[in-house]
């Protein structure tokens, strides 16, 4: 061994001795050459924030209104950051009629000094105005954090019309404005003998981005503050706003501190609640800030039943690998309390049987976690599958030992469950078949093989093409294909009479078997999940517009139960070697380009012009396959009354209306596809 670092240190002593051979540039062509009128002039870089304010989809996630309370989310994120390290114990919250919000902790303070790398900029100016930069690359600072890639805070300040930073450090006040991503003001003193410390972020979203009618909604930012208090025991967060916006809902002034953390939140929510088992059962593993903490309290009740996760702090409302493995544990545990007590009834239960009928609140803490997509709504990172699974499986097994009467009541409610859901199941299959005998189906309809709806899925295609190929592409046992020839008819103001005259109309509800409007029968729907799947084109999106507006006008409690849902079929099949990647579209494309297919060879791009012209294998991975298909689904956000108002705007027999909606939004307009 001491030979080879000898050998090593040789090498580099040799090297450091020679002189770097000096590489002469090559000379470039002088004048712009052009193919079709595409040059390097064309080229456009952008620098600082700028890519921020281009393509805010690609770090908040949008410009609606859950982008905009993004916002406040990255910046809280980085007081807890703070606070779950050990240097705060206070966070801020203010709301004024204006619009602008003040998020304020008693941390250490962003550093002010110069930084070694730009001595002309503080490093506080260097996080506010540039991207990817930050102090929780290397653990040091950090061990877990909210924040991950130094994008967040910056997003914030390049979305802010108007953004005031003030810092105290050793009782001085310090304080810079910006503005659309760019400092307007000088990093100044203010004032000395400040008792406070810390940071002080005031900002206020750029009408430019978000429009002048997206507004903070009050009840939303309080709530989302009160959930960080119950997240981590030991911060205090101090709430208020000016008295114009408070209401019942939400106070002018409020103080959140959860000694107890989830189990004294989980307390409050099911207060009144007929509960199946006495006690929460609540635990902790680890410290707070620490790689592999865990916390958790979950209440078995008759009621709402609701799963609330969240990773280092930062809420994941779509899940991930940290909820996964709680329903491993709670599954494995019970059954294995069902094993020792005898109890063979509870083989049939999942893990549906027994968290999805609950509250269920979750926090894990992971070193450098991997989320899907900057606005981190889905945790990814594998190893918080085991690290959940270990910590909550132990606790509950040791929690049904020494609880018996209530691991009693838990196991045969969730026993009465799982009985009750294998009878559905068995009825559906019962009523479906007795529908499919009843119903003359479709003659392009490629009916799926099981009886049972549970499972079973309705792909509606454009075209015999597309279906061809879907059909080739489709698992014949649980997936059905309907193709649809052209554009169906616009329901939106249409007497129902014509609509059910209409042939394509007709074959789409026989297919689906429940009926429509007050007529429509969930029992007899004959699908589980119905996906539209068009190309990925103008066109596509008209025909999908135009089954959407059918689905609400026909069969909205379809699209309430969660049926309905769309495929995202990819625009691009990006090749280089052995690697074959997908983009949805012209961004996607260039994203992967620049990101992923950076090595040597040649990288071949392919553009689908429509799904009947994508080969099945390629349809089937991308769109078909449920373990590595994209799909999003159809649910409406609004109440209907407005949703019902939208939906006659843009799609009924009033084409002034649909006029006045371009003018107004026309501005809003990119990438049109003309």
């Amino acid at each position: 061994m001491s030979q080879d670092k000898d050998l090593f240190a040789n090498i580099l002593a040799s090297d450091a001795n020679e002189k770097p051979k000096q590489i002469k540039p090559k000379k470039l062509p002088t004048k712009a050459s052009s193919v079709d009128g595409y040059s390097a002039a064309d080229i456009e870089v952008l620098e600082g924030l700028e890519p921020v304010r281009r393509r805010p989809g690609m770090y908040i996630g949008g410009t609606d209104i859950n982008a905009l309370h993004h916002l406040f989310a990255e910046v809280i994120d980085n007081s807890m950051d703070e606070a779950i390290a050990g240097h705060a114990t206070r966070i801020g919250v203010h709301l004024d009629k204006e619009g602008y919000l003040t998020i304020s902790d008693n941390g250490r303070g962003i550093p002010i000094g110069a930084h070694p790398k730009f001595p002309n900029k503080s490093a506080l100016e260097i996080i506010m105005t540039t991207l990817h930069a930050g102090g929780k690359f290397d653990g040091d600072a950090y061990e877990t954090s909210g924040g991950l890639h130094g994008v967040g805070i910056s997003a914030v300040n390049a979305l802010s019309d108007d953004l005031i930073v003030e810092v105290v450090i050793n009782q001085v006040l310090y304080r810079q404005t910006y503005s659309k991503g760019k400092a307007t003001s000088e990093l100044e003193e203010v004032g000395k003998g400040h008792n406070r410390r810390g940071t002080s972020i005031r900002f206020h979203p750029d009408p430019e981005i978000f429009g002048t009618k997206l507004k903070f909604l009050p009840q939303r930012i309080y709530k989302m503050a009160r959930a960080k208090a119950y997240l981590f025991g030991g911060i205090e967060i101090r709430w208020s706003c000016d008295e114009e916006i408070a209401n019942e809902e939400v106070p002018a002034k409020k103080t959140f501190l959860y000694s107890n953390g989830l189990r004294d939140f989980m307390e409050t929510r099911i207060e009144g609640k007929t509960r199946i088992v006495d006690e929460v059962f609540y635990g902790t593993v680890g410290k707070p800030g620490k790689h592999g903490a865990v916390e958790w309290a979950i209440a078995w009740y008759i009621g709402d039943s609701f799963t609330s996760s969240y990773c280092n702090t930062v809420p994941t409302q779509d899940g991930g690998t940290h909820e996964a493995g709680l329903r491993s544990a709670l599954l494995k545990s019970l059954k294995a309390y069902a094993e020792l007590t005898n109890n063979k009834r509870a083989s049939i239960i999942t893990a549906e049987d027994v968290l999805g009928y609950c509250g269920a609140m979750l926090s894990v803490f992971v070193r450098e976690p991997e989320f899907v997509g900057q606005t981190k709504d889905k945790l990814a990172s594998q190893e918080a599958i085991k690290i959940v699974d270990n910590a909550v499986r132990d606790a509950f097994d040791h929690w049904l030992a020494n609880t018996p009467s209530q691991a009693s009541k838990l196991l045969d409610w969730a026993v009465e469950r799982a009985e009750e859901r294998v009878r559905r199941r068995k009825q559906k299959e019962i009523d479906r078949q007795s529908a499919t005998r009843r119903l003359r189906l479709p003659g392009k309809l490629a009916d799926c093989s099981q009886k049972s709806s549970e499972g079973a899925e309705l792909f509606i295609v454009e075209g015999d093409s597309a279906g061809g190929s879907a059909k080739q592409a489709r698992n014949r046992k649980n997936q059905a294909v309907l193709p649809l020839r052209g554009k169906v008819l616009n329901v939106a103001g249409v007497a129902q009479e014509k609509v059910l005259a209409n042939q394509q109309i007709g074959d789409l509800i026989q297919a689906l078997g429940c009926g429509t409007r007050d007529r429509y029968s969930e029992e007899n729907l004959r699908y589980e999940k119905i996906i539209i799947m068009t190309d990925a084109d103008v066109d596509g999106a008209h025909i999908a517009a135009l089954l959407m507006t059918f689905f609400f006008s026909e069969m909205p409690q379809l699209i309430d139960n969660g049926h309905l849902f769309l495929g995202m079929p990819p625009l691009y099949r990006i090749t280089q070697g052995a690697k074959t990647l997908y983009a949805m579209d012209d961004e996607d494309k260039d994203r992967l380009m620049e990101n992923e297919f950076t090595g040597r060879g040649k990288v071949d791009v392919t553009r689908f012009k429509g799904l009947g012209e994508m080969p099945y294998k390629h349809l089937k991975e991308t769109t078909m396959n449920p373990d590595s298909r994209n799909m999003l689904q159809i649910s409406i956000i609004d109440d209907r009354l407005a949703t019902s108002s939208s939906v006659e705007r843009l799609m009924g027999n009033r084409p002034e209306a649909r006029f006045e909606f371009i003018q107004e939004n026309a501005q809003f307009a990119t990438d049109l596809d003309i």
